[in-house]
């Protein structure tokens, strides 16, 4: 398994991914135009045989460099994969302006709150009512950043 920069040709398969992991997920056409803009460089793991197992894009703000979706394909789950990918993120956050990488988690979301933790990442504030849920009560965001330092 390896990580490498999206090509359009994944927009598909990481919109399938994303809508399998979050209430909203977005659409192939935004993904598009995620993957063609040079702030927001989306990366995908994937086998020898370039079958994704999952993705994960950023926004670069700057000073800051913001974790805006990170997924993983349901049989790919508890494999090493979202290390992997969140490993080849810190490596590209590096290479940039950025001092810190930001990112937001569903208060509820314990396996990516783990994996967060993991890789250095604290709380620096919430948002309540921030995630739909398909039940019609809100879930608070956790906001976390974690320096790249």
């Amino acid at each position: 398994m390896h990580v490498e920069p999206a090509r359009g040709a994944d927009t598909e398969t990481i919109a399938r991914l994303h809508a399998e992991g979050f209430y909203r997920g977005w659409t192939r056409e935004e993904f598009a135009a995620y993957v063609a803009g040079k702030d927001t460089p989306v990366y995908v793991a994937c086998d020898s045989r370039r079958r994704i197992a999952g993705f994960a894009m950023l926004r670069h703000l700057g000073e800051e460099v913001e974790l805006i979706s990170i997924a993983v394909d349901r049989k790919w789950r508890n494999k090493g994969v979202g290390a992997l990918l969140m490993r080849a993120l810190f490596e590209a956050a590096r290479m940039s302006p950025a001092k810190r990488m930001l990112l937001e988690v569903a208060a509820d979301n314990s396996a990516a709150l783990k994996l967060y933790g993991k890789f250095g990442f604290t709380t620096v504030g919430e948002r309540k009512g921030y995630y739909p849920r398909p039940d019609g009560t809100p879930a608070t965001a956790i906001v976390m950043a974690s320096d790249l330092g």
